[in-house]
């Protein structure tokens, strides 16, 4: 059988092999830096600053139960990426309830058994899903390192302005006049507070779960001890360590350790 030219020149030129992934790299100088004394301004008097200052440190364990519906079926679950987000942190004043709001976002990677089935192996691919599992809860402060300021409430109130009108002479006598608040018109005096809102401070998070599939199904035409399954059910008990906060103003005393 006779080869065409183009099938010889195919045959006598292969393509080109793409490339590897490449490096680039450098390395870089170290530079030189000098101490500078910092410049402090109260050696010799009271200050008067405004910093956040801690009111309580809290320990918080949340106990969460979910039921996740993957939308492929899996073989078996490859690894869990978890990473804790808070979304609240809110301190009711007056009552010491602290309100906590937040969700565990989930990176799911998964094997399938989507490519071939035999009776001794099974070929598939790695999925992963993303997902959002929330929670809230409430707890309470039952002690406080540093007392939090008093909310001050805004206040409205009204004033009048005497005023002296005529009376009928009918019914009066002519030199009596009405002494009373003027009803034309209406004044008020309204002051509000804008108060420094107490907020918090994320210092570590641990999550430990027990993850258990339901709804096993056996693969048809594959090794009998393997299952695929689409639902499992997770159980987490999540512990917060954060800070309350809260702006306040302190009386920093002169300092005698450092000088300029």
């Amino acid at each position: 059988m006779a080869v065409k030219n183009d099938q010889v020149e195919a045959l006598a030129c292969p393509k080109p092999v793409q490339p590897c992934a490449t490096v680039a790299s450098e390395t870089v100088p170290l530079c030189e830096s000098q101490p500078v004394t910092p410049t402090v301004v109260n050696t010799n008097k009271f200050v008067i600053g405004k910093i956040p200052v801690v009111l309580a440190e809290l320990d918080v364990q949340i106990d969460l139960f979910a039921t996740i519906t993957l939308p492929t079926p899996a073989v078996e679950i490859k690894r869990i990426k978890k990473r804790l987000k808070l979304t609240q942190c809110r301190l009711i004043q007056n009552t010491n309830k602290l309100f906590l709001e937040g969700f565990v976002r989930k990176n799911v990677e998964f094997a399938t058994a989507e490519t071939c089935v035999a009776t001794n192996s099974i070929c598939g691919q790695i999925h992963q899903c993303i997902l959002d599992v929330p929670f809230r809860c409430v707890t309470e402060i039952e002690e406080f390192i540093t007392e939090p300021r008093p909310a001050l409430p805004s206040t409205s109130q009204e004033f009048e302005f005497l005023a002296s009108t005529p009376l009928p002479t009918t019914e009066f006598p002519e030199k009596d006049t009405l002494m009373a608040g003027d009803l034309s018109e209406f004044n008020q005096e309204s002051m509000e507070f804008f108060n420094e809102l107490p907020f918090c401070e994320l210092i570590s998070s641990t999550i430990t779960e027990f993850d258990e599939f339901i709804n096993r199904v056996p693969i048809v035409g594959g090794p009998f001890e393997e299952r695929t399954f689409t639902e499992f059910d997770e159980k987490s008990v999540i512990r917060l360590t954060f800070k309350v906060l809260q702006n306040q103003q302190v009386c920093i005393p002169p300092s005698t350790v450092c000088t300029c």
